[in-house]
């Protein structure tokens, strides 16, 4: 009964964070986790506590969130749920939140290419990214992190397996645990080990007040539209742009929507696009930068030096 008080916990604090934009999508997903290993063996009460959570999830997305990295993560779930639940009218309600997912996404269409179509948008999608959305597909997590998770996941249920085993059992299971704390701990320690021995950028700073106060602001008129095509849109709300938008520009020429960007630049220094960097107020960060445009400068001219000495290079 203690480790269902666990999930429930657990349960209440991920429908908290459903309502942040930031931790919408991490929150979906360990609510997926959560969900596959808990709900099979739940009491009624447990169940139908996950069965609220995942309610939330469709009314948010309905009342809040339209971009399709959220529809995606909610499709996930919801048919995910709709595989375990057994009561009818649960899985009435699930087969209507998957069916206006797919419309969303417009999956509904060709019922024979659902799943490729699917499986394509997972892949090429963006992802979100300290709260922001980002253009390019997630990059694959590191072995070591997957690692990481799936011991930390194994430890809490060993953990909460053993405030309910048998005195026989105690000592087995605790031993267990420790095992699995103890490569946790090991793993913390070889980490910062592999981390070190390469050069290790410092995190980017926000950019500059004033260098953001400068940039300049356009209106989208008909021709500028056409240049951009149709189908164009501001790359970090995922809204098609209009007459009379106003845009705001980067020196890179991309251009957002002024209340989209100014949170991103609040908390990073680059175009959401390309990278591009802009000027930070951080001293530090810029004499590392132009330290690094140095080195890299020396390693391209030893490159191209020829062995032996034949030619110097400046």
């Amino acid at each position: 009964m203690e480790s269902e008080d666990l999930v429930k916990q657990e349960l209440e604090e991920l429908q908290k964070q459903l309502g942040k934009k930031q931790k919408f999508e991490a929150s979906v997903s360990s609510l997926k986790c959560l969900l596959q290993c808990s709900y099979p063996s739940a009491s009624l009460s447990l169940r139908q506590s996950f069965y609220s959570v995942i309610c939330r999830v469709a009314t948010v997305l309905k009342s809040r969130y339209t971009a399709p990295g959220f529809w995606n993560a909610g499709l996930g779930l919801f048919e995910l749920a709709y595989l375990l639940v057994s009561e009818p009218s649960e899985k009435e309600h699930l087969k209507a939140c998957i069916a206006q997912a797919r419309e969303h996404l417009h999956l509904e269409d060709n019922p024979s290419l659902q799943a490729s179509q699917f499986s394509d948008n997972q892949a090429h999608r963006g992802y979100l990214f300290e709260g922001h959305l980002t253009v390019d597909p997630e990059p694959p997590q590191p072995q070591w992190l997957v690692q990481s998770n799936l011991l930390s996941t194994a430890a809490t249920l060993f953990a909460a397996e053993s405030s309910q085993a048998s005195a026989a059992n105690e000592t087995t299971q605790e031993d267990a645990a420790n095992m699995l704390q103890d490569l946790i701990n090991r793993l913390e320690e070889v980490v910062p080990l592999m981390v070190d021995e390469g050069t290790v950028a410092p995190r980017a700073p926000p950019a500059s007040k004033e260098v953001v106060a400068k940039l300049p602001v356009i209106t989208l008129t008909e021709e500028i539209l056409a240049t951009l095509g149709k189908d164009a849109e501001c790359a970090i709300c995922r809204e098609n742009l209009v007459l009379n938008d106003k845009m705001q520009e980067l020196p890179c020429k991309h251009t957002f929507h002024p209340p989209c960007l100014k949170p991103w630049l609040d908390e990073h220094n680059s175009c959401p696009i390309c990278r591009y960097e802009l000027q930070t107020d951080d001293h530090a960060y810029e004499s590392w930068k132009e330290r690094e445009k140095e080195a890299e400068e020396e390693r391209k001219g030893a490159e191209n030096a020829i062995r032996g000495g034949e030619y110097m290079y400046v």
